[in-house]
């Protein structure tokens, strides 16, 4: 990066209201030809509303861009991509059933041959070590393989800005450091590249800036190199995160969820079949389930929550009682919680206040809450208030409805509520989730209280540092398949992300 070059791309003075909420507060930032910028903030902290702006996709309520040295309106995605900014995004847009090739045309602009654009398809990934085959089918791709149709599709456009948002959520270990190495080139080559990502460590590898945003406002522009991933949370949070600390010599009890042999049918042509999937989970541990998304991690859930049933009654055994054949709320009978990935609209009813869907979990467990259909509508309300105070949900009136809740207080409040019932076994899927450092410590460290009490907690996550900082054991689940779950300090990031590639699946094939 040459540190005297003027900006590609200035923010000035950007702000970006929606009803009374100011996302953007007055942002100013500025990025250089060849410079990856990182771009850091708590959930809600505005950057998705900042970088949409610089994509288009969003206009500002006032300030200015200024692009290349000269105050610029970019009104539209298609101008971004005129002007050489290209975005991909955390969630990818690809149509699964159409191929590599076909998806990027579909981008491209002008008229083309679709075999002279598969040739540059596979000349420009493999020059660029992102190794794609056009002609292969979306759907059959791994996670990866599609985040690299995303990047080939920006590439081929011949950007001046590239923009990534939390590239490496959906990667390998292995997969994440060639990303590295094709940015570091993209640089280089004098390609300015926007990051965004809330794996610090990586930040500390890879950017040469960062600019930090907190409740909409810049509060601090740092060289991350020279900064600690805790000092660049404390940057984001505006104060020291609470340190998570794991069981220490805690004793093992009995085996309390354990699955044997449950295999499942593929629900749909895009989902994922469980073969032969076999876990035990002791009372007084914390299991966790590593993977790249889309590998059978919600088809998991459900077959353990008892969205999905069992062909097998004993392939699901819950405190020894066979509970394959039940559902939902006879599993929660037997001492289960569960928290799914998708919290508004899964874990929570949007149009519900809080207490109304503190009573959706809890109603065929607790008399006192609902007997003979009637609902004690006081008691719902004393369930919300005690998870509120206890895990510190904010809220902008006593019983809101779940909807108006950030992310990551609505995340705060649903493992509130299944952890306020102490299960003998819970499993959450994703806990952590688009959620910031200050709440995922305090779900983190609850999730291991609960086991340190004698519970059986299954976590299932795609957080490679939140697997390590909670794990007594870890299995790897790739296309269906689960390794064999393992004390966690006899794992490396190498081994991990081996079996997340799929090492072990020859062992377990079906």
């Amino acid at each position: 990066m040459n540190s005297g070059a003027s900006p590609l791309l200035q923010a000035d003075h950007i702000v970006k209201i929606f009803g009374t909420l100011r996302a953007n507060d007055d942002v100013s930032l500025s990025i250089k030809a060849g410079e990856i910028h990182a771009l850091l903030g708590e959930n809600g902290a505005g950057k998705s509303t900042l970088v949409k702006m610089i994509y288009g996709a969003l206009q500002p309520t006032s300030g200015k861009f200024i692009w290349q040295g000269k105050p610029l309106e970019i009104a539209s995605p298609a101008q971004a991509r005129s002007l050489g900014i290209g975005m991909v995004f955390q969630h990818f847009s690809l149509f699964e059933a159409l191929t590599a090739a076909e998806n990027i045309a579909l981008a491209l602009p002008g008229k083309f041959q679709m075999n002279e654009l598969s040739s540059r398809v596979t000349k420009l990934s493999a020059d660029y070590g992102l190794p794609l085959d056009p002609s292969a089918s979306i759907a059959d791709l791994s996670v990866g393989q599609r985040q690299r149709v995303e990047i080939v599709r920006c590439l081929l456009q011949n950007p001046k800005l590239l923009i990534l948002d939390e590239p490496t959520s959906v990667l390998t270990p292995q997969e994440a450091e060639q990303l590295f190495i094709t940015l570091r080139r993209l640089a280089s080559e004098g390609c300015a590249i926007l990051y965004i990502s809330h794996r610090l460590e990586e930040v500390r590898k890879l950017c040469d800036r960062a600019t930090v945003l907190r409740q909409g406002k810049v509060v601090a522009t740092c060289d991350p190199r020279q900064e600690t991933p805790a000092s660049m949370a404390r940057m984001m949070v505006g104060s020291d995160v609470m340190q998570v600390h794991a069981i220490s010599g805690n004793t093992k009890g009995p085996v309390r969820l354990a699955l044997q042999k449950l295999t499942t049918a593929a629900q749909d042509n895009f989902s994922v079949q469980l073969k032969n999937i076999n876990l035990d989970v002791h009372g007084g541990e914390v299991v966790a389930i590593a993977g790249v998304a889309g590998n059978g991690q919600s088809e998991l859930f459900d077959a353990i929550s008892g969205e999905i049933l069992a062909v097998q009654n004993n392939a699901v055994l819950m405190d020894g009682v066979a509970a394959g054949h039940d559902g939902v709320t006879l599993r929660r009978k037997h001492g289960a919680a569960f928290v799914p990935e998708e919290r508004l609209g899964h874990a929570a009813v949007p149009n519900f206040v809080l207490s109304n869907n503190a009573i959706l979990t809890r109603h065929g467990t607790d008399a006192d809450l609902a007997s003979r259909g009637i609902i004690n509508s006081a008691i719902a309300f004393k369930i919300a208030d005690q998870v509120i105070k206890a895990f510190d949900v904010r809220k902008g009136k006593v019983d809101p409805e779940a909807r108006s809740l950030s992310g990551g207080n609505l995340q705060k409040f649903t493992v509130g509520r299944e952890l306020d019932r102490k299960p003998n076994i819970l499993v959450v899927n994703q806990p952590t989730w688009g959620v910031d450092a200050g709440a995922a410590a305090t779900i983190r460290q609850a999730l291991i209280d609960l086991a340190k009490s004698g519970a059986a907690v299954l976590v299932i996550s795609q957080d490679l540092d939140e697997i390590f900082e909670i794990a007594d054991r870890i299995a790897v689940i790739s296309r269906g398949q689960l390794s064999e779950a393992l004390p966690a300090k006899t794992y490396t990031l190498e081994k991990i992300g081996l079996l997340m590639a799929g090492a072990h699946e020859v062992s377990h094939a079906a």
